[in-house]
């Protein structure tokens, strides 16, 4: 049976006459639907700019400059812990330069160049100064194993490789035997960026002229390396007008979090990998939206709170374990002051008054009621404000994706003043394809198709998407380059989700990690995941099952959450083995656990759990860069566990 639009008559724009609120913001009307025997299967909502048809990423420091060379586009974090802004015209000299540099030692257009660094400074430079060459750039994770980077290189092909420090580049002197076409091994931290600028000063400007004339919407402007959950890595073949569809249409959608005027101008600072798409996306977007753009490398706690507080944020990326650690972190604060109940309080005051703002902004309700607002008043300067001080101050939004966040822990921040743009998307969608739309907020979904998607729900229940930032495909140099990832124009995200009668999108787990037990049972192990993840005391939880006659679960300790519940319960510090048989720590367990398993039937709940002594970690090969689960080598390391869990 073809699918067919529930409203025939009404066919979609291809880019819509699109009005525009008080504030500047666009007025944003329900996606398009098509239904197939009553359901929801497909959702589309038109582009809200045109698609760029010449010119790339290249253009957009020299673009910036031109047009306002003194306002400032970046900061540096300077050696006495101080922010030195870095305008326009200083940006796109600096991007000159170092493009001429790049060229001087040879390389030509075309060629690869891979970064491995943490989120620096330099990362978005050599970016930009990369494209203004006329290359390709290849991101390597810095916490990547040496054999998943010489990978990448002989995969890739790159000709060079810039590392964040000297130790990296001198860690891949036995791999350089094998890479064969690196003829470049250059690092940060012993000053070569600032060498290849002085080595261009012989290269006429007019060079990256004609090298950048040259590059246009459909040119090759990076190779992603998806982690994956097995196997070896793929290379995503994302081009100029990949990214320039994303992040135009996310800028002028996410017009709070990019274009809103107030007393101070929007700015973010990013601390999740430019090695990962997500970071990457939002990072163009900032050059492209002019928005002040910060760069913080050290994700631990202390250096984090503080380049908060001194860079202060308008809007944040996150994924939901950060913010899960927030609440946590919050309650665990309050906890010890004694102010447990209270908190508790604060943060049911929260939630309800996020729902209730939601409900009017769909028209379901008359929005909080009076008691309501005068308790969140009550509870702003005590918990909501002290929260949002330990992240700047002036944090309004956080952008968040990798996984679902979960409805509770939406309403809760909404209702804490700090709203959340939950999207959903890959490295072969450059980011995002979809994400929660300004003022019409569906908690627990991951929101609309960005403004130019399609998305449409297979018959297996396969999310497939379509749209301008779709990948080109993968990299493969046996194949001579680039092969095709999608089919008939849809690519297959492996993903399982549904659309609501809206257009509202929700991931409900992946293809290939449902769990079919004994008895024939279809189970999505995710909600169960990030249900327990979000406790406390919990890192990690991987819900197991296939082929058994019931599901259970491997969790892993959350070191600080037990620190805390060990003070606060009057337990001596021992060794993580023996808290696995610890009987409090797993009646506290069993609690969260029997309130997972509420979300399922009786057949999908978990009826049995591990506790791990040791955490899932990259390192050991039990995490992607991104958080996600290696299912694989996690039952391979735990088999014993596993076995027991099943009374074998």
């Amino acid at each position: 049976m073809p699918i067919s639009y529930s409203s025939p008559s009404s066919v979609p724009p291809a880019v819509p006459e699109v009005d525009y609120d008080p504030d500047g913001g666009p007025v944003l009307t329900a996606p398009f639907t098509r239904r197939l025997d009553g359901e929801v299967r497909e959702a589309y909502v038109p582009p809200l700019v045109r698609a760029v048809t010449h010119g790339s990423l290249a253009d957009l420091p020299f673009e910036n400059a031109a047009a306002e060379p003194g306002k400032p586009v970046l900061s540096r974090r300077g050696p006495d812990g101080g922010w030195t802004d870095v305008t326009a015209a200083q940006f796109a000299h600096q991007v000159q330069a170092v493009a001429k540099g790049l060229i001087a030692a040879g390389l030509m257009p075309g060629d690869r160049i891979a970064v491995m660094a943490r989120t620096r400074y330099e990362w978005t430079l050599l970016d930009f100064a990369a494209w203004a060459a006329g290359l390709v750039t290849v991101p390597v994770y810095p916490t990547s194993s040496m054999f998943q980077t010489r990978w990448i290189l002989q995969d890739s092909g790159a000709v060079a490789l810039i590392t964040e420090t000297t130790a990296e580049a001198a860690a891949l002197g036995p791999e350089r035997q094998h890479l064969f076409g690196l003829r470049h091994l250059w690092a940060i931290e012993a000053g070569h960026v600032d060498q290849l600028a002085e080595a261009g000063a012989g290269v006429h400007d007019q060079e990256i002229d004609v090298r950048r004339g040259v590059l246009g919407p459909d040119t090759l402007a990076t190779l992603i390396y998806t982690s994956g959950t097995t196997g070896r890595p793929k290379g995503c073949a994302l081009t100029h007008g990949n990214f320039l569809a994303e992040v135009d249409n996310a800028v002028e959608l996410l017009h709070p979090v990019f274009r809103a005027k107030t007393k101070e101008e929007p700015s973010t600072l990013l601390f999740l990998p430019l090695s990962h798409v997500f970071g990457r996306m939002v990072a163009v977007a900032c050059v492209r939206a002019r928005v002040r753009l910060g760069h913080a490398p050290s994700l631990q706690a202390e250096d984090l709170l503080a380049d908060l507080a001194s860079f202060r944020p308008s809007f944040l990326l996150a994924i939901p374990y950060m913010l899960e650690k927030i609440y946590n972190n919050a309650r665990a604060t309050a906890e010890r002051a004694g102010r447990a109940s209270s908190f508790d309080r604060a943060a049911e005051v929260a939630r309800r008054y996020g729902e209730a703002t939601e409900a009017r902004q769909h028209g379901q309700g008359p929005g909080p009621t009076r008691a309501l607002k005068t308790a969140r008043a009550f509870y702003e300067p005590l918990v909501y404000r002290r929260i949002r001080n330990a992240l700047g101050g002036r944090l309004r939004h956080v952008i968040c994706g990798g996984s679902p966040l979960g409805r509770r822990l939406g309403a809760f921040f909404a209702g804490a003043g700090v709203e959340i743009y939950e999207g959903y998307g890959l490295s072969e969608t450059t980011g995002a394809a979809t994400v929660t739309p300004p003022q019409r907020p569906r908690l627990g979904t991951v929101g609309w198709p960005l403004p130019g998607t399609r998305v449409r729900i297979a018959a297996d229940g396969e999310v497939l998407l379509s749209g301008g930032q779709v990948l080109r495909g993968y990299w493969d140099p046996n194949a001579g380059g680039v092969v095709p990832a999608t089919q008939d124009g849809w690519f297959p995200t492996g993903d399982i989700g549904r659309l609501d009668d809206e257009g509202y999108l929700t991931i409900t787990g992946r293809k290939k990690e449902i769990l079919i037990t004994a008895g024939g049972k279809n189970v999505a192990p995710a909600p169960l995941e990030n249900w327990l993840r979000s406790h406390p005391l919990v890192s990690q939880c991987m819900v197991l099952g296939d082929g058994r006659p019931y599901i259970s679960a491997l969790i892993t300790l959350d070191p600080e959450g037990i620190t805390h519940w060990r003070q606060m319960h009057g337990k001596h510090p021992v060794p993580a083995e023996f808290l696995v048989d610890d009987a409090d720590l797993a009646a506290v367990l069993q609690r969260a656990v029997d309130e997972a398993n509420k979300l399922v039937s009786r057949p999908e709940s978990i009826r049995r759990f591990a506790v791990l002594p040791v955490e899932f970690t990259e390192e050991a090969g039990h995490l992607t860069p991104s958080m996600k689960l290696r299912r694989e080598a996690i039952m391979r390391d735990f088999a014993r566990e596993v076995e027991r869990l099943y009374g074998r």
